[in-house]
């Protein structure tokens, strides 16, 4: 029994109430006890084979479950659902006046406040699709997360991979900047879907 336990609480566990110290949970609840209510006596064996039975019935549906929280995990654990950096949002996704010409304008990304040289994290594992200069975003790094999604980091200081690495979540991938058509350092966030811009925080989660 004490398998099929473990097997229940590794599946339900990213689902669960946070408990308190101790792994108590707070709620409580259950009626007055009623004498009227009392089942009848079962059989040990009777016992048993319902137990087995529901061991049994229990079993098969967990591991059918286990195996699809493990895909489903995988491909989670593959979007871009982490911040990068930590700081202030200067400039939103969509319509914006443009800082240079006060005309309004479309902001492909997220504009996040980060002092020059702040560490800047993979928000997923990925490929790099490339890093490099460009003019407009200056020293740039692209993330490949397959499913036709990428992740662009702009106006970095220093790079820390070269294309064709290999990153992990959380993993360092530069450092932010004030590099190419820039007011301040700052890092440029954007997600790309099938090579369109959508809103960053449709996947930041955490």
């Amino acid at each position: 029994m004490t398998g099929w336990r473990e097997l229940h609480a590794r599946i339900w566990e990213p689902f669960g109430p946070e408990r308190e110290p101790g792994g108590r949970d707070r709620g409580i609840g259950g009626g007055a006890f009623r004498p009227d209510r009392v089942p009848g006596k079962i059989s040990p064996k009777d016992e048993l084979e319902r137990l087995a039975e529901s061991v049994m019935e229990q079993g098969d549906h967990l591991r059918a479950l286990e195996r699809l929280m493990s895909r489903a995990g995988k491909a989670l654990a593959a979007l871009p659902s982490r911040w990068p950096v930590r700081g202030a949002v200067n400039s939103e996704f969509g319509l914006r006046l443009s800082p240079w010409t006060s005309a309004r304008e479309f902001h492909s990304g997220l504009d996040i406040r980060a002092e020059r040289g702040t560490a800047i994290q993979a928000p997923a594992a990925a490929t790099v699709a490339f890093a490099g200069s460009q003019p407009e975003y200056g020293i740039t790094v692209i993330l490949d997360h397959g499913q036709d999604i990428r992740s662009v980091y702009g106006h970095l200081s220093k790079m820390n991979v070269k294309q064709g690495d290999r990153v992990e979540r959380g993993g360092l991938i530069g450092f932010s900047g004030n590099t190419g058509r820039s007011s301040g350092p700052h890092l440029h966030y954007e997600i790309l879907v099938k090579g369109q811009p959508v809103n960053p925080r449709a996947y930041l989660w955490d």
